[in-house]
This record gives C-alpha cells, sequence and structure tokens, in this order.
C-alpha cells in the first residue's frame, strides 16, 4: 500500500472517530434533556406559543427557570407556576393546560400573592415535575384537588374535589358562590337532620360521632372490610351515605335513600371539615360559626314557648315532630309523637309508661346516650306525651256544623 494511501486512511479514521463522538454527545446531549425537568420543556413551549400569538417581544419577558410565591400567612411555597406561567396572562383563556388562564373572577377575590396556588387547588407547591407537584410523592397527603381526581371518583362535576378546599374558609356559609357540591350538601345535612344525632361545629346530639373535624381523620383509621371497590377514604364515605349498614353492620344511622350524586357530596362536606387553622385576615367578612336564619330563629322561638315546650328542652323535636301542639322537626327521622299513646301499644302491645321504662330499638341507644330522663322526668314525658294525643284526638274530630235555621 503506498505511503499517500496510508496517509489518507489515517485522516479519514480520525475524522470517523471525530464525528462519532460528535453524534455521541449530540445523542447524550438530547437524551439529558429529554429526561430533564418537566419545568424546561412547558416553559419552552410556553414561549413558542406566546411568539406564536403574541409575537417575539412578548414572548421575551417570559420568565425563565422556576419561579415560585411565598406565602408567609399560610406557611405555603408555591412553585406551580413555573409550569403555569399563563396563569395572569389574558388572552389565552381556552388553551390547553397548562397554558391556560386562570379564571378571572376568582383571582379578583383570590390573588395569587396572597393566596397562592395549593391553598386551593391542592397539590405538592414546591414540586418542579408534574407527578410531584400534583401530589403524587409518597405518602404526601394533598393531592391536586381537579378534574383527574374527580373523574377518579366518577363525580359528575369536574371541580368538585376542590370544592373541599374552599369551605376551609367557607366552613359556615350557607351559600359558596361556585360550590355548588358543597352547597348541595349543607342543604341535605340540615333537610336530613344531621344534628339530630352527630355534633357539627360545636352543636349536634351524641348518638353518633363527632363530626367537626372528621376530615382529619387519617385513611389507615377506616375499616374497608365491607367496602369494594377503591380503599378510599371517599370511596367509604359514599358507600357509607348510601347504606350505612353494608358498611358498619352496627351503626343505628338511617338509610336516607341518597342518590349517588347526594351521597357523594355529603362525603365531599365530611372530608373538608378539618381541624385547619385559617389566618383571622382570610375570614374577613366570613361568619364564624352555623348562625341560624331569621326565619329559624323566629321559629325556634315559637315552638319554645308554646304547648310543645317540652320536647322542645328535652331534644325530642330533633328527631320527632309533635304537630298537635305545634312543634316540627329538621330531620324528621322519627314519627310524630301526636298518637305515640296510641301508635306504641299498636305497635309495641305496652303503655308507654312501660315502653319509656325499658325502650328498644334506635329509642334505647337515645334514651341511654343522648336524651336520658329520670324517674321525675319519665312521668312528665308520659303526661306530656298524653297531652299532645288528646290534642291530637281533639284534632281529628270532625266540627259539627250548627244546625240550620229557617228565616
Amino acid at each position: 500500500m503506498s505511503r499517500a494511501h496510508s496517509r489518507f486512511s489515517a485522516r479519514d479514521g480520525w475524522a470517523l472517530a471525530v464525528i462519532g463522538a460528535l453524534l455521541v454527545a449530540a445523542s447524550v446531549l438530547l437524551t439529558v434533556r429529554s429526561a430533564g425537568p418537566d419545568w424546561r420543556r412547558y416553559q419552552s413551549s410556553f414561549r413558542q406559543l406566546v411568539t406564536a400569538k403574541f409575537g417575539p417581544a412578548r414572548a421575551a419577558g417570559v420568565p425563565v427557570g422556576p419561579q415560585q410565591i411565598w406565602v408567609p400567612a399560610l406557611g405555603r411555597t408555591d412553585r406551580c407556576i413555573t409550569c403555569h406561567q399563563a396563569t395572569s396572562w389574558p388572552g389565552l383563556e381556552t388553551a390547553e393546560e397548562p397554558f391556560r388562564t386562570h379564571t378571572p373572577d376568582v383571582l379578583k377575590t383570590h390573588p395569587l400573592d396572597r393566596f397562592g396556588c395549593t391553598a386551593c387547588h391542592g397539590g405538592e407547591g414546591w414540586g418542579l415535575d408534574r407527578a410531584g407537584a400534583h401530589g403524587g410523592s409518597r405518602d404526601w397527603p394533598e393531592p391536586l384537588l381537579g378534574k383527574a381526581l374527580g373523574d377518579a371518583y366518577q363525580v359528575g362535576d369536574a371541580w368538585a374535589m376542590m370544592q373541599m378546599n374552599c369551605n376551609r374558609c367557607h366552613r359556615y356559609d350557607r351559600q359558596t358562590r361556585g360550590a355548588g357540591v358543597i352547597n348541595r350538601a349543607k342543604q341535605l345535612t340540615r333537610a336530613k337532620g344531621c344534628r339530630a344525632c352527630h355534633v357539627i361545629n360545636g352543636s349536634g346530639g351524641a348518638i353518633g360521632p363527632d363530626l367537626t373535624r372528621a376530615g382529619d381523620k387519617e385513611p389507615e383509621q377506616y375499616d374497608y372490610t365491607r367496602v369494594t371497590g377503591r380503599k378510599t377514604v371517599c370511596a367509604w364515605q359514599v358507600a357509607h351515605f348510601t347504606d350505612p349498614r353494608a358498611v358498619t353492620a352496627e351503626t343505628v344511622m338511617p338509610n336516607f335513600r341518597l342518590t349517588t350524586s347526594e351521597a357523594q357530596a355529603l362525603a365531599i362536606l365530611v372530608m373538608s371539615w378539618k381541624g385547619t387553622r385559617v389566618p383571622a385576615g382570610f375570614l374577613v367578612g366570613e361568619p364564624r360559626a352555623d348562625v341560624p336564619t331569621a326565619e329559624e330563629a323566629a321559629d325556634a322561638e315559637r315552638m319554645q314557648a308554646g304547648p310543645g315546650a317540652w320536647f322542645v328542652r328535652t331534644g325530642c323535636s330533633a328527631c320527632h315532630a309533635v304537630m298537635a301542639l305545634g312543634v316540627r322537626s329538621a330531620s324528621q327521622i322519627g314519627p310524630d309523637l301526636s298518637p305515640a299513646v296510641d301508635e306504641v301499644r299498636k305497635r309495641f302491645g305496652q303503655s308507654v309508661e312501660d315502653f319509656l321504662a325499658a325502650p328498644t330499638g334506635t329509642m334505647a341507644v337515645v334514651l341511654s346516650r343522648q336524651i336520658i330522663l329520670g324517674r321525675e322526668q319519665k312521668a312528665a314525658a308520659v303526661e306530656q306525651l298524653r297531652a299532645a294525643f288528646a290534642e291530637y284526638q281533639r284534632l281529628q274530630t270532625p266540627v259539627k256544623a250548627p244546625p240550620h235555621r229557617k228565616p
């Protein structure tokens, strides 16, 4: 082989080696970039979107690198805006996430610099990769409360789960704007008379557990033995509201024949009842307790001063109406006590005195844990029940018209 050909082959070999090295370096660089933080790709895509829609000058002002909001009052560091850079950008309301403008009405009352992101949306605020930021880290207690979680639990309202966090500040509202699921659940707690058996926000009965901080109960504290499907707190609550005895065999909680959406709404409300401390500055103008409406207060005052006041004072009216004496029950869990003297004899074959001396069923639980009557009080109860029955009979007797006189 000639000397010239030998030199050419050597040069060719070096060139191929350099080219190979460059290809390897490029491959490594591409691999590193593709495996790099999610936020780099999102920021690059966002700048391209802004360039196409608003021009390169506007794109030049897009922040680069990790961004964060520090909310000292809540002790939260939220880096969500690292990827969700369009949060406060008008004009991208229809873009795909994470490039969509946030609903402006909400930001007017919940500005980012004061509330951050995770106080409402949940998630892991300091996370910079998608899975971590959305609360996917192991043992992280606050998942992202959005459409994905709602879909997982087959909740019709896409943002229903996020309303749990809304209720931290709006706990005592009768109606919270934009929180339709929570509003519905609150109406159900009043209509079904949940306070007849449960303490909620400091008031109520003692038959069932105190629900004021039910949302603080850890997932590991639930018994999922009788729950089919997903073994989660939400699934347990929905199953429990749908059919209490199917989940807890020994419970005395009645089956209210709730629809699936009603059970889901109540589950979300109960999970929102946490002992979270909210700074007073965030509650300006918000009610600090469950305050009855003027109509409810007037109705309660009327019953407390009327002939059926004994049933109101003792708490019987929490479950039972006594319509003959003008006493209504918010829950109507039990039957009207007006004809109780007669109904007890027909149903149990004993007098009302004997039944109160040795009650059975749910009343045995109520009269041993919530309404505890001594001997004199039981005698007063019999007297009141007989008075209610007498009035009931009087109201049932048809009034005879006066005889017609000829002119």
